[in-house]
């Protein structure tokens, strides 16, 4: 008699099966802020200094030393942060190795007693704690006692060079907006490249992520505008007292 496999289920529109979307978040997560910072610190300190000077050169080097100094900033705190959380998520899956090696019986009755808590009956829970075991122990425990993917652990380098790159190119735009037009206009122009970059930034990360975009670019444009108000506003009265 022939073998019935069972038909495979595709997703549904908007989600993702097995590919990795703890990898992708993290990407997405480290892009995304690297690009907001890279946009509104540089515009701060662009227009800040604009403010106070209309010297192009001066504007330049504030421009291009808070560039680097933020890209490099935001790669080493990345790496950082990822490699501490990936080095919490070692622990604990050495952690469970250890109990599946030395206890396995009561490593199954704890994976057991999580799917009945989620709703199963016992005699159920119990098979599928034992499948799941046999199938394999360390990513059926580690998925449901620790909620992590022993497969997709974060990396800190991905995240790292993401989070430096999208900063790069964030900065990149504030501090050719307010290079290239003439003096009267360069705080303007710069504002307005600055608005419009935010709002790309907000709708790219909502719809990458599946999220709503209205929240997401309305957040984005009005931390960036703040930011810009407040350094112009101390670049103005330092400007005028220096």
């Amino acid at each position: 008699m022939a073998e019935v496999r069972p038909a495979e289920v595709e997703p549904h529109e908007g989600e993702v099966h097995g590919q990795g979307i703890g990898a992708r978040l993290n990407w997405l997560r480290a892009g995304v802020l690297g690009a907001n910072d890279g946009i509104v610190s540089t515009a701060g300190i662009v227009i800040g200094v604009a403010a106070a000077t209309v010297e192009r050169s001066t504007i330049a080097t504030a421009g291009i030393a808070g560039l680097a100094a933020g890209a490099m900033s935001m790669a080493a705190g990345e790496y950082v942060s990822v490699s501490t959380q990936r080095d919490t998520e070692q622990a604990l899956l050495d952690k469970e190795r250890g109990e599946l090696r030395d206890m396995p019986e009561a490593e199954l009755d704890e994976l057991t007693q999580i799917y009945q808590d989620k709703g199963l009956t016992a005699d159920l829970a119990a098979e599928v704690a034992r499948q799941l075991t046999a199938h394999d122990a360390l990513g059926a425990h580690a998925e449901a006692e620790l909620g992590i993917d022993p497969d997709q652990l974060t990396n800190p380098w991905h995240a790292a060079w993401a989070s430096m790159s999208a900063f790069t190119l964030g900065a990149l735009l504030p501090l050719l907006a307010i290079l290239l037009p003439p003096a009267s206009a360069r705080i303007w122009v710069t504002a307005a490249s600055v608005v419009m970059a935010l709002a790309f930034t907000g709708w790219g990360s909502a719809r990458l992520g599946k999220a709503p975009v209205r929240p997401a670019v309305l957040r984005n444009v009005a931390g960036g505008v703040l930011a810009m108000l407040v350094t112009y506003g101390i670049g103005a009265l330092v400007g005028t007292q220096v």
